[in-house]
């Protein structure tokens, strides 16, 4: 009863005290000892010396329940007894004496199986039985039992095996049975056996006779059908490296075994377990794989950051592994997303592996033909010196921040909005494309900021069309770097931040450039509020306005959005109000632009006030600091 300690202590002290119940009920997963030490509990009930915990095994009655024939023992599997006439009939002969022993004793195996009219014919008798019968109940599945019978048994549940305990009691029965073993053998059969010690042993006897009385590693690995291990520490070696062709002749190599590629990423993640679990508690590695060299090199040799990206990518993709047509593409794929991504910020990968006496034993050599910082004639860089090299000899020279695009602004963190991170490194040209109201190119100099000046209302109707089309239209891609972008969370964004002016309320006191407050003090809201914001009021007349609209919103601007946009404006002014609503060319701001323009020119002074403070001039002069344009704010 290795590994049930919890239960056996519980029995042990039941007999030794005469506390015994009537009814028992062992729960766990196939192979942990259910049934096993039932029938011991039978033997410590009936053993001819008295009830105790320690059966003497030499008399009739332990010897008849070993072999499986003692009369007053009634093993019923209910897996093949069901039906519940088979029930009754063994509850007939409940109220007879044992014929041999102290008890008669039932053990229903697979109790979970019965019917529920088996259960029903068995509640009352096993509530209260003959002071002569003990139930002995065992199951895979306690959740399909009637909380009735739950309630009515003590219940102990007998929990899965370790690969430690299981390795421990393997190598204990092979030395008692003087057959030799390799010790990773036994950690291979162990991981197989996922805790069951009936499977582990099953598996044993398997390996004994496919190694001819020997257990080694290698016979265990092809028996099995796993790979060699080495060949996993030779992919992250050339991770390590950064050595992509390395990396696919690993692949080249393993799929000569014709291996399961789902196992392979798992042992692949259990390996990165080990790299990270080194890096934090170093001694909590041990060598049971025989691999502590390895996994103590790779932890000097990744980073914590590479470590975590890789057993999440990894993860990921034993996930998508069923979906993809060829496992040992999915393999390739998610080798390479290890090689293409990196944690945000982090330096480029120049850690030398540093024990090649390590490799070369297990005959993995990592290749150095694509690291240029990995060098045989030079010495090997430590990973603190990694991180301390200098920007120029790590990175692409870049321009000095004054003279980048601004990047998109952050969203604001309280209007639970994601947060785009742009690029460390971007082409002015890819935001460079008007998509919004407002053009959102902008040039820095050393002395300031300019704005090209180009209103879209001033473009042509084809042009004006492609732009309101994208304002007009939901986000689909919150991860899209555009900062131009117009869309319903950036337009709430400068809703809260710019004031809405309260105008004249009589219709011939208001001017065209009125409307961009009017337009967003309407009390409109949803998609009638977005309408409103992308039209233009082109003519004010004693009792009439014409707003103009595009031909992309024509759709969307309805018979029933132009009534409510009237009936709004009628309320607004307090007067019948005729409303012309025309498809032409917007020769006048919309509120939306108006929107967009004054939170770039917000953002613009705050990008020459953070330029102009003294404590950020002198953290550049000093520090060589550069400013991250992307995370600069108004704090109004």
């Amino acid at each position: 009863m290795v590994g049930q300690e919890h239960v056996l202590k519980a029995l042990v002290n039941a007999l030794d005290d005469d506390r015994l119940h009537h009814a028992y009920l062992f729960t766990g997963t196939r192979g942990v000892g259910k049934t096993s030490i039932a029938r011991l509990f039978a033997k410590s009930l009936n053993c001819e010396t008295g009830v105790s915990s320690t059966p003497c095994g030499q008399c009739s009655a332990c010897k008849e329940i070993a072999e499986g024939r003692f009369v007053d023992l009634i093993e019923v599997d209910a897996a093949s007894r069901t039906k519940v006439e088979d029930t009754r009939e063994l509850m007939e002969n409940v109220q007879y004496a044992p014929t041999h022993g102290r008890y008669k004793v039932y053990l229903i195996d697979e109790v979970h199986m019965l019917s529920t009219h088996s259960f029903n014919a068995l509640l009352k008798t096993l509530e209260e039985p003959p002071p002569h019968v003990k139930f002995l109940l065992a199951t895979t599945d306690p959740q399909k039992l009637p909380i009735t019978i739950l309630s009515r048994c003590l219940q102990f549940n007998l929990k899965n095996l370790i690969p430690e305990r299981i390795v421990s009691h393997l190598s204990h029965v092979l030395g008692e049975e003087n057959i030799s073993f390799e010790e990773p053998a036994l950690w291979l059969l162990a991981r197989s056996a996922d805790g069951s010690m009936r499977d582990a042993m099953s598996l044993t006897d398997q390996a004994i006779a496919f190694g001819a009385g020997v257990i080694n590693e290698a016979d265990v690995r092809a028996m099995l059908g796993t790979i060699d291990q080495r060949l996993v520490y030779q992919m992250l070696y050339c991770l390590a490296s950064g050595d992509a062709k390395g990396l696919m002749a690993s692949v080249t190599d393993l799929a000569q075994f014709s291996p399961d590629y789902n196992t392979v990423l798992g042992d692949l993640i259990s390996v990165l377990h080990r790299i990270a679990l080194a890096q934090t508690i170093p001694d909590a590695v041990d060598n049971s794989m025989g691999d502590m060299l390895q996994v103590q090199e790779l932890a000097k040799a990744l980073t914590a950051e590479d470590i975590q990206l890789y057993y999440q990518v990894a993860l990921m993709g034993r996930k998508d592994l069923p979906f993809v047509p060829d496992p040992r593409e999915g393999l390739e794929m998610v080798l390479l997303r290890m090689l293409a991504f990196r944690p945000a910020g982090a330096k480029p990968r120049a850690v030398a592996l540093q024990n090649s006496s390590a490799l070369a034993s297990n005959k993995v050599e990592p290749s150095r033909d694509s690291s240029p910082d990995i060098q045989t004639n030079e010495p090997v860089v430590d990973v603190a010196e990694a991180v301390s090299l200098d920007r120029s000899d790590s990175l692409p020279e870049a321009e000095p921040a004054i003279e980048q695009p601004i990047a998109p602004p952050a969203l604001n963190p309280e209007n639970d909005l994601r947060q785009d991170e742009p690029p460390a490194y971007y082409d002015e040209a890819e935001y460079a494309a008007p998509q919004s109201g407002v053009d959102p190119r902008k040039k820095f100099e050393s002395e300031g900021v300019e704005q090209e000046s180009t209103p879209p209302w001033s473009m042509d109707e084809s042009e004006q069309s492609s732009v309101n089309d994208q304002a007009m239209q939901p986000l689909e891609n919150e991860y899209a770097p555009s900062e131009s972008k117009t869309d319903f969370k950036s337009l709430e964004i400068a809703k809260s931040s710019v004031a809405v002016e309260e105008c004249s309320r009589d219709l011939g006191a208001i001017q065209l450039s009125d409307w961009v407050h009017i337009g967003r003090n309407l009390g409109l809201s949803g998609m009638t509020e977005s309408l409103a914001t992308h039209i233009s009021l082109e003519e004010i007349r004693s009792d009439a306005v014409v707003l103009h609209y595009t031909k992309d919103q024509k759709t969307m601007l309805n018979e029933v959005q132009q009534q409510r946009i009237s009936d709004a404006l009628n309320t607004y002014f307090s007067a019948p109000v005729s409303v012309e609503f025309v498809q032409a060319i917007q020769t006048q701001e919309t509120p939306a632009q108006y929107l967009n323009r004054k939170r770039e020119e917000r953002h613009s002074e705050a990008i020459t006030s953070i330029r102009n403070d003294e404590t950020v001039k002198q953290l550049q002069q000093h520090f060589d600091a550069q400013i991250e344009l992307s995370s600069v704010q108004p704090i109004d």
